[in-house]
């Protein structure tokens, strides 16, 4: 009753509303991390497999001419 005659908002409510909005909000963001890392992911390994799989030394290089 004091607050009504003081002019104050009234507690009421659950604020389920906002919850449901933090929840969507939430949600949407563990897709966009989700799909973020994916594709980090799909670029390291196009960036492995771009590599040379293996460099020969120069002491490689000396020992197979002399030998």
């Amino acid at each position: 009753k004091e607050n009504v005659i003081v002019g104050r908002l009234i507690p009421a409510g659950t604020g389920a509303y906002v919850n449901q909005i933090k929840k969507l909000a939430a949600d949407r963001d563990n897709i966009a991390i989700a799909a973020q890392q994916q594709a980090e992911a799909l670029a390291q390994e196009e960036a492995i497999g771009a590599l040379p799989e293996e460099v020969d030394s120069p002491v490689q290089s000396k020992e197979a001419a002399a030998g």
